[in-house]
């Protein structure tokens, strides 16, 4: 099993950038595709960029394509969400993923998720 454990949400401007970080522990994170998801409050849980085991293959939402990069380092343990150009559709619970298949969006196709950090933009 993984643990997973996000950090680096906050309150910025429109137009601002911010960086999600995600700790991992437990089992060797190279066995596990990762993912952000984010939600907000009365809506399904969305999917936003995802990242395979080791060979750097990214997948992206349309709604953030272009303004948001996923990154990981197995040996640190930590996966990232760069997030420029923010606006206010941004704003969210952000989730970090472990363990779906590469190519996979929906929630239930993973296994072991964080607590979530708020990312609040406003404009």
């Amino acid at each position: 099993q993984v643990q997973l454990s996000e950090s680096g949400g906050g309150l910025v401007q429109t137009g601002d950038s911010l960086r999600l970080s995600c700790a991992a522990s437990g089992a060797p994170f190279n066995w596990y595709v990762v993912a952000w998801f984010r939600q907000v409050p009365g809506k399904e849980r969305e999917f936003v960029a995802g990242m395979s085991r080791t060979d750097g293959d990214t997948d992206y939402s349309d709604s953030v394509k272009g303004r948001f990069t996923i990154a990981r380092d197995n040996a640190k343990r930590t996966l990232w969400l760069q997030m420029n150009s923010l606006n206010a559709e941004d704003t969210a619970k952000y989730f970090c993923a472990a363990g779906g298949r590469h190519g996979s969006r929906l929630p239930n196709e993973y296994d072991y998720w964080g607590q979530g950090t708020q990312v609040t933009v406003s404009s």
